[in-house]
């Protein structure tokens, strides 16, 4: 059976030999190893390693399993993680985390596991999204202003249009004020 171990960190002051060594103590020999060091917030398949991985995968055609240490290392979120997962279990190529017991992900149990997981990353996210509406309605129904503040008011709008009627540029009445030319451009339009 044909090994692979990935591991990955998320910034280059860290290293992946933690990880590695402990596949090695797992018991399992490693044939190859891709290694990242890439934001857990990139999804797995725009991995630069993660993706040679699974070329490498698609084509190897004997018996092959995938060893991570921890969930995390196979996607950012649930979704990705299942995506990865049933990738990979089309491709034949069993995955197992270190970090669930060394837990086989394309084994009946391990399927359990991942629609367990996912369901309850979608009820985390629907919750997450039920609070949010409730703090902007909230919000507003105390008068709060939503959104970006404004970076002009009423006096200043009259400035500009002064300042743009003696044939002031836009650059300068935006470098006076602080602000972009294109909000004074906005302001100019607006009247």
């Amino acid at each position: 059976m044909h090994t692979f171990a990935y591991a990955r960190v998320s910034t280059v002051d860290q290293t992946n030999d933690n990880q590695l060594l402990e596949i090695e103590q797992a018991g399992y020999e490693m044939d190859t190893i891709y290694t990242d060091t890439v934001s857990g917030k990139v999804p797995a398949a725009e991995r630069a390693e993660f993706g040679k991985m699974l070329d490498t995968v698609e084509r190897t055609l004997k018996a092959k399993r995938l060893i991570v240490t921890k969930l995390d290392r196979l996607g950012r979120d649930a979704i990705d993680i299942l995506t990865t997962v049933r990738r990979l279990s089309d491709l034949g190529c069993a995955v197992r985390v270190l970090q669930l017991g060394d837990l086989d992900l394309t084994s009946s149990a391990g399927k359990m596991v991942l629609s367990t997981l996912s369901a309850v990353a979608e009820m985390e996210r629907d919750i997450l999204v039920e609070r949010t509406k409730a703090g902007l309605a909230r919000a507003r129904n105390e008068g709060k202003t939503l959104g970006r503040p404004k970076l002009t008011n009423k006096k200043t709008a009259l400035e500009i249009h002064e300042k743009l009627g003696r044939g002031i540029s836009v650059a300068q009445i935006a470098r006076d004020h602080g602000v972009s030319r294109m909000t004074i451009m906005r302001v100019r339009d607006a009247a």
